[in-house]
């Protein structure tokens, strides 16, 4: 009875297979299971803090600030304050001048360096110089041009 056996002799045992769809199911699932769980886990703990407040407050202009403007024909101009007119200096007049001003404001002599539209730097470096020789510390030099004698 060979002829009737029903189970082929060629095929051997069965192979296993595996199934990559149900895996890749599974991957997402922990994954998404993952990315919830951090996602839950991201809980901001704050303190309550007294953060201080900035006061805004206008300030004015400080009426003993000295102002030496220098221009590009090198003559000077001095002035104090705000409200007064700007006087021509020469450049033999500074720094007598500046030792009567840090006399007059020995609190807080405050010099400002400013030049005209096509003032030299080396002329203002030269009225630094003059200001640092006379002892004052507080100088600023301004970045903005104006014209000659304001």
């Amino acid at each position: 009875m060979v002829g009737t056996n029903s189970s082929r002799s060629g095929d051997g045992p069965k192979k296993a297979r595996i199934e990559i769809i149900p895996l890749i199911d599974v991957i997402f699932f922990l994954l998404a299971t993952f990315v919830l769980f951090t996602l839950s886990l991201d809980k901001i703990a704050s303190l309550p803090v007294q953060l201080p407040k900035a006061q805004v407050t206008k300030t004015r202009p400080d009426e003993t600030m000295l102002s030496i403007q220098v221009s590009d024909q090198g003559t000077y101009y001095w002035k104090v304050g705000t409200q007064s007119a700007p006087e021509l200096l020469s450049a033999s007049e500074i720094v007598p001048r500046l030792e009567d001003y840090k006399s007059r404001y020995p609190n807080n002599p405050r010099v400002l360096i400013r030049g005209d539209n096509r003032a030299k730097f080396g002329a203002a470096v030269t009225v630094l110089d003059q200001v640092r020789t006379a002892g004052i510390r507080q100088v600023s030099v301004e970045t903005v041009t104006s014209p000659t004698g304001r």
